[in-house]
């Protein structure tokens, strides 16, 4: 690798601020002064800022206060000047109505606070489920030097003799209490002990996907996406994080220089060996979206058709956690073992290639990352639907669903939104049976509002009690990263905007074909057009704040649901200083 050509101190961006001899110059030293500062502290040094997602509702981040302290002590042994600066949590489970509303939020702060403070580079602190993808997603947009610190996964956990991961188990033992099958005082203990460390969910969620995501795109020094939390190597993870930020501002290696259409096929051929979320669909075509790029779900359904799933950590596999991915190799192990699917040639942050990396990696457990010989799944695990309910498409994890449903026509069983749902799901006057498919209206970008994860239904209680595990289950919402089952999700363009969705009624037939990536409502061409006649569009949902803004600027799952006004690589000049 050749050394790249560094920048000279007076042509930091920062400079701007603080080296030339005006007034407001003065008034910029004199303040920085104010902190306890001596401007030998930063004259001449690439000033980073540390963009960190901790707050006291972040369950996942607890640690970063800590991490922050770490990431700053490498960027001062590295010449740099830190200014550590809080961005919105984006709290998953906590913050109402979801925080899939709020991502385009905190992309857009990122953005604005790189854009309007003396920042010649940053790092990025995140990890709980949005905080990845909208960090990255301003990041890019801005597209100053940046690089990107892992929250990590929180520690395995246990009830009894039973291991625990996060969300999958929630769901189970719900079921379970539901049925009757464990009591009060068994669930106030799983409750007390699923979550005993800090870190993101322990499963193959949507946390730990685009943690692993960041580093398959280049964003993550190699080898960190999955470090444990509490570990004492993510401590010292982030003091190189911020070491190598420095370098970064003097190379002048910006997001754009390294993100580019094979590093996207890199990240999906990695969402697809790990079984990962659903939700890193809508996140990828956004962030690719940034960076001047377009991936429509196609590319998705073409990648997915050559790679096995290999993970073999829960919700896809049977009993692994991350904690145990990170022991039995991590990322790189199982990248090196898909390097032939893989564009070696792709640049990340540290200067190097992606080949260069993953070179040498090994498994160090077979059951944790499976040979490809011996795979979970062959192909396919995630696939792309389109079809006349879906249109413009909608996704499914089938590496978690039953396979016997992977073909399947039933009878639609239609909830008109969430709270219908809910009322009525364990009613025994429920007209249901375990062929029939449930269908959940308005939970899509504008009908939830903002995209919540309510695709995967509850089972009805009658069918728990007879032993039925899973059935199809269709919606325009998302699910957890940590969910399972043969859930439909995504469904484009959604309810609330008059898509087919919207026309389904109670015993129409629908079949779900995946071999065929179709799912298709069977009804005929009068009827649609009939029903479609009768069907007057709600009104928005907010009329004023960020809920107003979103609700006129958010696009459809298929398109990343980033707003209009964000997307593409339009130049931003930087502000004036006066």
């Amino acid at each position: 690798m050749t050394n790249p050509t560094r920048k000279k101190p007076e042509e930091l961006r920062s400079h701007r601020w603080f080296g030339v001899k005006d007034m407001r110059s003065f008034g910029h030293r004199s303040r920085v002064a104010q902190m306890g500062y001596d401007r030998t502290d930063y004259k001449g040094k690439p000033v980073i800022a540390i963009i960190n997602t901790w707050s006291d509702i972040n369950h996942c981040h607890t640690h970063f206060r800590q991490r922050a302290e770490e990431v700053k002590r490498g960027i001062w042994q590295a010449g740099g000047f830190p200014l550590e600066m809080p961005a919105m949590a984006l709290a998953e489970t906590m913050q109402k109505p979801t925080t899939m509303m709020y991502r385009n939020f905190l992309a857009m702060e990122t953005e604005e606070l790189l854009r309007s403070y003396p920042v010649d580079g940053c790092v990025l602190m995140g990890g709980c489920d949005k905080t990845t993808p909208a960090l990255i997603m301003g990041a890019t947009s801005m597209n100053l030097p940046a690089i990107y610190l892992p929250a990590g996964p929180m520690l395995n956990s246990h009830w009894r003799d039973q291991t625990l991961g996060s969300g999958s188990d929630t769901w189970k033992y719900w079921d379970e209490l539901r049925a009757g099958r464990i009591t009060e005082r068994d669930w106030q203990d799983i409750e007390d002990t699923i979550a005993r460390s800090p870190g993101t969910c322990m499963t193959m969620g949507t946390a730990a996907t685009m943690m692993s995501l960041a580093e398959a795109l280049g964003f993550t020094l190699p080898g960190y996406s999955s470090i444990p939390a509490p570990d004492s190597n993510h401590a010292r993870m982030a003091t190189l994080t911020g070491k190598r930020i420095v370098d970064m501002v003097w190379e002048d290696l910006k997001p754009r220089d390294f993100l580019s259409k094979g590093s996207f096929d890199n990240a999906i051929t990695t969402l697809m060996a790990m079984g990962g979320s659903t939700n890193a669909v809508v996140h990828l075509v956004a962030m690719a979206g940034r960076a001047g790029l377009a991936f429509p779900l196609e590319r998705y359904n073409e990648i997915s058709a050559k790679v096995p799933v290999i993970a073999n950590v829960r919700p896809s596999g049977d009993k692994y956690l991350m904690e145990d991915f990170f022991y039995a190799g991590g990322l790189r192990a199982l990248m090196f073992s898909l390097k032939d699917l893989l564009d070696l040639n792709a640049r990340t942050v540290n200067g190097r290639t992606l080949g260069e990396n993953i070179e040498g990696a090994k498994v160090w457990n077979a059951d944790v990352i499976l040979p490809r010989d011996k795979p979970l799944k062959k192909s396919g695990g995630l696939v792309m639907l389109h079809g006349s309910l879906a249109p413009d498409g909608a996704v499914l994890k089938t590496s978690a669903a039953d396979p016997k449903l992977l073909q399947h026509t039933g009878r639609a069983v239609v909830f008109e939104d969430y709270n219908d749902m809910s009322a009525r799901i364990d009613t025994d006057e429920l007209d249901v049976d375990a062929n029939c498919v449930l269908v959940l209206k308005n939970a899509g970008p504008l009908g939830g509002p903002g995209f919540p994860e309510w695709g995967m239904l509850p089972m009805p209680k009658k069918l728990i009690k007879q032993g039925v595990k899973d059935m199809v289950r269709i919606s325009d919402g998302r699910m957890s990263g940590t969910s399972y089952g043969t859930c439909i999700l995504h469904v484009a363009p959604e309810a609330y905007v008059g898509g087919p969705l919207a026309f389904v009624q109670n015993g129409d037939m629908i079949e779900l074909d995946v071999e065929k990536t179709s799912i298709n409502l069977k009804i005929s061409d009068a009827e649609m057009a009939k029903r479609k006649a009768a069907w007057k569009r709600p009104p928005l949902k907010y009329e004023r704040s960020y809920g107003a803004i979103f609700s006129r600027h958010v696009k459809q799952a298929n398109e990343g649901c980033d707003f209009d006004f964000l997307e593409g690589t339009a130049p931003v000049s930087d502000p004036e200083i006066h």
